[in-house]
């Protein structure tokens, strides 16, 4: 574990949101879960959290999948076709972090937009999407990430979903709204998922990430579009037999995890407060819901370096760029673990400057 003195014996993880463990009472729902064989259309629990989930989404059905990616790429594939392009701003997770599946997948390209901690505005739709042309890919699709991961934590605003949806439709585009961390936009914001979700044709959302269970996502649409995900899901290899198991920590998470997120914001103002006294260290963008991005100096040596530093003091964060780290509030985190790992963080960044190494 750790060959620091004082540190804490057991690792504070924020490495992201996805480490969570399920609780005592999600194992003993999970353990207790009604199954059958979802493929056959017959788990009663896997069919009462879609039943679920369309409802909280104003759509009319769901789809449960086994990732939030399976959950992003069935939703691609159900509303292309090989050769059609979507656009999506350049930070967006499926671009970054779907190991290049639209392409392989469903056989589109990806067009980019920019913009401010990963959002885009109804002028660079009009700006994007292309003319009707026997020379050009067909635009069909644009996708949004809220929050949006590498701006931080980033929440669009609702009024900027209606705006790019708007237009987006008055190309005859379709919307995909990449949710899977909706549930902390929507406590943010005070929003519901479904005045998010009404702007979008079809739409992710994860149980995995702060909402604690082990695994699952969910795309919801109409009913046209949720049966080509359904269709998707089997031929990418996502359909399961008894998932119901899983199913029921999802619905255990939408009973019992959804009013405490706020506690995760909370948590990560506070770690980035604190970050950004410490010197060498800089958080260079807002804190907004549950992430915390860290600049570190280089007199105190490399994003990788201070990590590997960190994680000798019990703190566990990831580098996600030669001089960035990233650092996660979860279910598993209290405010007193906010404030032993401020003080490791402190500990690692002045290390270097105390010995003289650079």
């Amino acid at each position: 574990m750790s060959t620091i003195p004082g540190a804490p014996s057991i690792p504070i993880d924020l490495r992201s949101d996805t480490v969570t463990r399920p609780t005592a009472a999600m194992r003993r729902v999970m353990a207790e879960a009604v199954v059958g064989d979802d493929v056959l259309g017959d788990d009663p629990t896997v069919t009462r959290l879609q039943e679920r989930v369309a409802e909280i989404m104003g759509k009319e059905a769901a789809c449960f999948v086994p990732s939030g990616t399976m959950a992003n790429q069935a939703s691609i594939r159900a509303q292309t076709e090989p050769g059609d392009e979507v656009i999506a701003h350049e930070g967006s997770h499926i671009i970054n972090y779907e190991t290049g599946a639209p392409a392989a997948l469903s056989g589109v390209m990806v067009r980019t937009a920019a913009g401010p901690r990963g959002l885009f505005d109804a002028d660079q739709v009009d700006g994007l999407a292309r003319p009707d042309s026997d020379h050009s890919p067909r635009t069909r699709l644009v996708v949004i990430e809220n929050t949006q991961n590498r701006g931080g934590g980033a929440v669009w605003p609702l009024d900027q979903v209606r705006r790019v949806s708007q237009r987006a439709r008055g190309l005859g585009l379709r919307v995909h709204l990449d949710g899977a961390r909706l549930w902390n936009a929507c406590a943010a914001t005070g929003h519901s998922p479904a005045e998010f979700a009404r702007h979008a044709d079809t739409v992710s959302c994860c149980f995995s990430k702060g909402l604690g269970a082990p695994a699952g996502s969910a795309v919801s649409g109409d009913k046209a579009t949720i049966a080509r995900v359904f269709r998707f899901r089997k031929m990418f290899g996502g359909a399961m037999r008894q998932s119901g198991i899983l199913a029921a920590a999802a619905l255990h998470a939408l009973d019992h995890h959804i009013d405490r997120l706020h506690e995760d914001h909370e948590n990560a103002a506070r770690l980035g407060a604190g970050v950004a006294n410490i010197p060498g260290l800089a958080v260079p963008l807002p804190v907004e819901t549950n992430m915390v991005f860290i600049d570190v100096d280089r007199s105190i040596g490399t994003a990788a370096e201070f990590c590997a530093s960190l994680r000798e003091r019990g703190v566990w964060m990831l580098p996600t760029a030669p001089q960035r780290a990233r650092a996660v509030c979860h279910l598993d985190v209290s405010r007193a673990m906010i404030d032993i790992a401020l003080a490791a963080i402190e500990s690692a960044a002045r290390a270097p400057m105390l010995s003289g190494a650079r």
